[in-house]
């Protein structure tokens, strides 16, 4: 158990997020603490292409207003809470 970088929760599972998607060259670059819900809804919302872009710093993604207002929600639930996280509509369709 751990603490989240992005959304602070504290005593959470963690994943290792590539700030910049391993299959845009971040293989070997920074990465991020996150907890498993942060991480999933980051690529429910965006495609690799999109993080590469925009979203490679801790700093970007708690600006982002679709993260932003995530996290916010997250931080106050339980950090035992299961959530499920689904694609966003833009995504999905995205994604055809």
């Amino acid at each position: 158990m751990g603490v989240c970088e992005l959304c602070g929760r504290n005593g959470v599972e963690t994943t290792v997020h590539h700030l910049l998607p391993k299959e845009m060259g971040g293989t070997f670059g920074s990465t991020a603490t996150l907890c498993i819900p942060c991480h999933k809804q980051i690529h429910a919302l965006y495609t690799n292409e999109e993080i590469a872009a925009r979203l490679t710093t801790l700093r970007e993604m708690r600006e982002d207003e679709k993260l932003s207002r995530f996290i916010k929600w997250l931080r106050k639930q339980p950090p035992t809470k299961l959530m499920k996280i689904k694609k966003s509509n833009e995504r999905k369709q995205k994604g055809r």
